[in-house]
């Protein structure tokens, strides 16, 4: 009885720290990523191969972006709720109605223009190739991507 007791023990021990080593083995690339100054950028220095200082950067920059891009999204839901309340009030398309879209499809425009300075300075802090490749796929992604264009709220809209 007493062996069982070991044995089983010891069992219990080895299970315990194998499912240890391998959930630190598994978990390693997240827990470095969470330990990092902009643990949602990550994945950008992985997949782009950053180094520190051009990860820094980017970091930097999307940090300055972040205000800039809040401050738009927050006027084109405010200008959004106008409509809607202009829409609720009429059953027409009135003047206001018109130039309240023209508002809008301004504010949108400000929106990408911005966003698209900021993804070429975001390339610009990269390796040229690596630049390159991150272009295309933000094309891809983002407002350049075909009918439709840019879905708001896909959070790559967000990327910096």
């Amino acid at each position: 009885m007493k062996r069982t007791a070991i044995i089983l023990l010891f069992g219990i021990a080895a299970a315990t720290l194998a499912y240890g080593a391998v959930y630190l083995g598994t978990t390693a690339r997240e827990r470095q990523a969470m330990q990092s100054d902009a643990p949602e950028l990550y994945w950008l220095k992985q997949e782009f191969h950053l180094d520190d200082a051009q990860f820094q950067r980017i970091s930097r920059l999307h940090e300055g972006y972040l205000p800039q891009c809040g401050d738009t999204c927050r006027k084109i839901a405010e200008k959004n709720a106008e409509l809607k309340d202009l829409f609720n009030r009429t059953n027409a398309v009135t003047p206001e109605v018109e130039k309240k879209l023209q508002e809008i499809a301004k504010l949108r425009a400000e929106c990408q223009a911005n966003m698209l300075r900021h993804f070429y300075e975001v390339s610009q802090a990269m390796p040229a190739e690596e630049g390159r490749r991150y272009l295309a796929w933000v094309q891809q992604k983002t407002i350049l991507s075909g009918p439709g264009q840019m879905d708001m709220g896909n959070p790559a809209h967000k990327m910096p």
